[in-house]
């Protein structure tokens, strides 16, 4: 009998069997608890492409107030990417002391008080200083938010919901738009520094309640109970108990990640390969939004052309990126996204040839451009993303990024300088090509490299 009314107390206290991670998230649905995580990390990501974007839509009214030359501004434009370098290559791998969850809150508090202060700057450069700061604020968040999102993410979903994530960056850029067009006719381009930091604020204090810590972070510091907690708001079905043992790939207790890791060993030459595609693909995605506007005027097309070619390139990456994204899940990352530069090669080719044609067929060009090029740069986010452990994720994405933004400097220099010395359009965007190819190639060699070394 006192096998059939054993106590509910002592039914609820049974340790489960050892929970191993990935596999527990991996084996799983991501249920409303994942999909908030994921949900509350696009939000960051919309916000710090609000912030990083608006800036540029605010310079003709802060050109006008203040009779600053395009050189000043050009400064003040290039002080949040400087920012954005120092976040990515220096607070991002703080995230190992840290935590995740406190480099994301740490990052939107910086950056939306930042901006806030913004409002009452008085000279062009107190405001350079503000971006600057506002920059490395951005930096610090990004990584962690792609490496939360990357571990709650059940791997066949990984890369999908990496993407989903990063198109919500895009998708600030279109919302800095509309809002400057709205806010600075009405209340004058400070508004928008108003809005660009008051919202962050507001999901500041939604983050502090709502967004979890990586469950593997919690291991390393051998907080195993908070750990488990967090596996529980996964799976309901788990017992509670405080004896539940976790098992992490490569994430022992006391673990420390330096930065020397994404250099040694195995990781090396991967690790350098990948910061070759994103400098790559950085240095075409700005080069082409720097250039692509004067070489449209250059062809004669109208100034309401020139807006929406903008709005094309945007629009094409985000549309990529729900094709990409479940292909590199289902098909393979380095396969998906190899095969995606070398169809863009063809798109840049075609951008050439489209030059002069009637309106709507140079759009639909530069949106194929936009598949490839800003379609690219997210996905392979979501590449390093799947590349890189746990363990060592964010900091490896934060510092592939922080190289990658050498890429998007030099990127319009180089276009520019081509245009300069008396280059055609047209064999420009065939000269384009081949860098596109190399990044295919690159990521196919990584992705025959990664079977490799699986099975050695």
């Amino acid at each position: 009998m006192s096998k059939t009314t054993s106590s509910p107390s002592a039914a609820v206290s049974d340790p489960p069997g050892p929970l191993k991670l990935p596999g527990f998230i991996d084996g799983r649905r991501p249920g409303g608890f994942q999909l908030r995580t994921v949900l509350l990390c696009g939000l960051v990501m919309l916000l710090d492409g609000f912030d990083t974007q608006a800036i540029n839509y605010m310079a003709p009214a802060i050109t006008q107030d203040w009779g600053v030359s395009k050189g000043t501004m050009a400064t003040i434009f290039s002080a949040a990417l400087v920012g954005l370098m120092i976040g990515y290559l220096l607070l991002a791998p703080l995230s190992d002391k840290f935590g995740h969850k406190r480099l994301v809150m740490a990052g939107v508090a910086v950056f939306s008080l930042s901006t806030l202060a913004s409002v009452w700057a008085q000279s062009p450069d107190q405001l350079m200083i503000m971006r600057v700061i506002t920059g490395i604020g951005l930096g610090a968040a990004t990584p962690s938010t792609i490496a939360l999102t990357a571990e709650y993410s059940p791997k066949r979903l990984r890369a999908s919901l990496v993407l989903a994530i990063y198109c919500g960056f895009s998708l600030g850029f279109v919302a800095a738009n509309y809002a400057a067009d709205w806010l600075i006719p009405a209340h004058g381009w400070r508004s928008v520094f108003v809005a660009g930091a008051v919202l962050p604020l507001a999901l500041l204090l939604v983050l502090i309640r709502q967004l979890p810590e990586s469950i593997s972070y919690l291991l390393r510091r051998g907080e195993n109970a908070k750990a488990y907690a967090l596996c529980r708001r996964i799976d309901r079905t788990l017992p509670e108990t405080d004896k539940a043992h976790i098992e992490a790939e490569s994430a022992g207790p006391g673990k420390r990640v330096k930065v020397t890791e994404l250099l040694s060993g195995r990781q090396l030459l991967g690790t350098v390969l990948l910061w070759v595609v994103f400098a790559i693909n950085l240095a075409l995605f700005y080069g082409l939004q720097s250039w692509m506007p004067t070489i449209l005027a250059d062809r004669g097309y109208s100034a309401g052309t020139l807006a929406t070619a903008a709005s094309m390139t945007t629009i094409g990456g985000i549309v990529i990126a729900f094709v990409v994204g479940p292909a590199m899940d289902r098909l393979g990352a380095y396969g998906s996204l190899g095969t995606l530069y070398f169809v863009g090669c063809g798109f840049l080719v075609l951008m050439g040839l489209a030059l002069g044609s009637p309106v709507w067929m140079v759009l639909a060009a530069i949106f194929l451009v936009g598949c490839a090029v800003s379609g690219g740069q997210k996905s392979v986010i979501a590449l390093a993303a799947a590349f890189y452990p746990e363990e060592v994720r964010s900091t490896g994405v934060g510092w592939a990024l922080g190289i990658g933004r050498v890429g998007g400097i030099v990127g319009p220099l180089i276009v520019g300088g081509m245009l300069a010395g008396g280059m055609g359009h047209e064999q420009l965007f065939l000269i384009l090509a081949g860098p596109t190819a190399l990044c295919g190639l690159i990521v196919l060699y990584l992705g025959h490299r990664a079977k490799r070394l699986k099975t050695a």
